[in-house]
């Protein structure tokens, strides 16, 4: 097995995600290569990248940081930089290349992406998901809040939460 490497993304890892990106999400949901870069510009301290030893990006996952608690549509399309500490940290984007879906990839994107996210005292982790994929964000301890108010590409999604503390 190849060993992987994760780090915060850069300019030069552009092409790279978006070929996941194009590849993993249907022409409606993908984000755009703007969007993309606006996200590595402004909020590359919560967008990690894992690279194969060739250096090629093979997974990624990607979020604002905002006072409210859901993903918003607009988060997939423009990026505000992020506050240093508290807030909710959210993904917008979880994909690993097809070629190494399966080794572990994700997994560990999450572990540190989640890990980030209380180093930097964030009040929790929340993203949107198809619903076959509720289970399996259940498994990293997320909840299903029920359906989302996101239309995003036109698509039902439900909103699944991890708690990191309580709010006052």
């Amino acid at each position: 097995m190849e060993k992987i490497t994760y780090d915060y993304a850069k300019i030069s890892d552009l092409d790279g995600i978006m070929h996941i990106e194009t590849t993993d999400f249907s022409p409606n949901e993908a984000s755009s290569r703007e969007s993309m870069l606006e996200q590595i510009e402004r909020i590359s301290d919560s967008f990690l990248v894992a690279h194969n030893e060739r250096g090629t990006v093979v997974g990624y996952v990607a979020g604002p940081v905002t006072a409210g608690h859901f993903v918003e549509d607009i988060m997939f399309e423009h990026s505000e930089r992020n506050p240093n500490f508290y807030g909710y940290q959210k993904i917008t984007s979880l994909a690993v290349h097809p070629d190494y879906q399966g080794q572990g990839i994700a997994k560990e994107l999450m572990s540190r992406f989640i890990k980030q996210a209380r180093l930097k005292n964030r009040r929790g982790v929340s993203l949107t998901c198809h619903d076959y994929l509720v289970g399996y964000y259940e498994r990293y301890g997320f909840v299903n809040k029920g359906i989302s108010e996101s239309q995003w590409g036109g698509e039902i999604w439900y909103d699944m939460t991890l708690e990191l503390r309580k709010s006052r």
